[in-house]
């Protein structure tokens, strides 16, 4: 798989990431420890050697996997980590990152990424700088090779700028989830800034594996989704018939289209979660796909369809 540079740095990725969300076990269900060490390991052995975890997952889970899955090929794949909003003073960024090196069993991490913006989550109000300031001091003691942020206004990706180098934003980005096309990729584009979207297939909706009534498992955060939710959901279906004709003429999966769909947007790299081997492959076959100028334009306007009517409330759950 060709890869990208990341922003300014001198960094390579893959244009397709491996998450590792579910990895942490906490807010899904049905997670197996084995199946996800499996999955990250077949995503590399197929090419995708950009792995994407948080310290939240799972308060570590997802990265100890990680770490376990790829203790023996380090050298040849890129680790992107996060700093979650409650630790966001200059002591707490030391050491969170210091935990999440342990986590992976790495001494460095390429790419270091402040989760959410300070005071998300009714985490306490840190000053951009301070943050800023121990990342920065990360990065001059070889800890972490690049910084980037996630879940950030273009306002707040132009503040952390004035701090310090940012190489990424990693926002939610589909087909069926549009709000950065607004003002965070037009910005990107301008400043060379790389997007790693998040549930790049809204979370499975994408892969059409749902049906009519979709249904979830005790635990399972995505029944929270939006789009799941009346009256979206109406509108999601009948996207996802229009769509059908395209992944026949490509002969591939709807998932596959739109992953291909998203890596040929301006700036856009997608972040892809697997539960198993089997789709961990499938994820990395999209990177083959080639859609003509005129499938993105006409896949854009059925993905409309469903976004237009979406307010922009950058948060994809109604958590309660």
């Amino acid at each position: 798989m060709k890869t990208r540079q990341l922003g300014k740095s001198d960094i390579y990725i893959t244009p397709i990431i491996m998450g590792t969300w579910q990895a942490g076990k906490r807010m899904w269900a049905g997670i197996e420890d084995s199946e996800s060490i499996s999955a990250i390991r077949q995503a590399v052995e197929s090419g995708i050697t950009t792995i994407d975890t948080a310290e939240v997952y799972g308060e570590g889970h997802s990265e100890r996997i990680v770490g376990e899955a790829l203790k023996s090929v380090r050298d040849k794949v890129i680790y992107a980590s996060k700093v979650f909003a409650n630790h966001l003073k200059y002591d707490q960024v030391i050491s969170a990152c210091h935990n999440s090196l342990k986590n992976l069993q790495t001494d460095y991490i390429d790419l270091y990424q402040i989760h959410w913006p300070s005071g998300s989550w009714n985490s306490e109000i840190v000053p951009i700088e301070e943050t800023m300031r121990a990342l920065n001091d990360l990065k001059r003691e070889g800890k972490i090779r690049a910084i980037g942020v996630s879940n950030f206004s273009q306002q707040q990706l132009t503040s952390a700028r004035e701090c310090g180098q940012i190489d990424s934003i990693q926002p939610p980005y589909s087909l069926f989830w549009r709000i950065v096309e607004k003002e965070i990729q037009p910005y990107c584009v301008e400043n060379n800034i790389s997007i790693l979207a998040y549930s790049s297939l809204a979370q499975g909706i994408l892969t059409g594996k749902f049906g009519d009534n979709p249904t979830f498992a005790e635990g399972d955060h995505r029944k929270d989704n939006r789009l799941f939710q009346p009256p979206h959901w109406e509108r999601v279906k009948q996207a996802l018939s229009q769509l059908q004709p395209f992944a026949d003429k490509y002969d591939c999966t709807l998932a596959q289209i739109a992953i291909a769909w998203l890596i040929q947007q301006p700036q856009t790299n997608a972040i892809v979660g697997a539960r198993n081997a089997q789709q961990a492959k499938e994820n990395a076959q999209a990177g083959e796909i080639e859609l003509t100028i005129e499938d993105i334009k006409q896949i854009s306007n059925i993905g409309t369809n469903v976004t237009k009517d979406l307010d922009d409330n950058p948060v994809m759950w109604n958590f309660s």
